[in-house]
């Protein structure tokens, strides 16, 4: 699981069949501290309703495919839209 923002939205007419009616969101990972954690932007499937701003936690792989009993062919999804972020300061 990871933490990013939502940077932009993409948008495919045509699609696989068990994408149809899905959102699709760039985040880019990291903190708000701007902490990208080395890694490049990934394309997200949401189904809560973020936005572009938001920060967002992400979960991958075949956790992400699996919704109920039906299986779809994403990486990545968005399981929960941050409201904060508390970190210790480091001693």
């Amino acid at each position: 699981m990871l933490v990013g923002k939502v940077v932009g939205n993409i948008w495919a007419t045509r699609k696989e069949e068990g994408l149809k009616g899905l959102k699709f969101l760039i985040v880019k990972p990291g903190l708000n501290d701007g902490e990208n954690l080395g890694r490049e932007p990934i394309i997200v499937v949401d189904r809560l309703g973020a936005g572009v701003g938001d920060m967002v936690m992400v979960t991958q792989g075949s956790t992400a495919a699996v919704w109920g009993e039906k299986q779809v062919p994403v990486d990545a999804r968005v399981i929960g839209i941050i409201d904060s972020v508390d970190l210790e300061a480091e001693p």
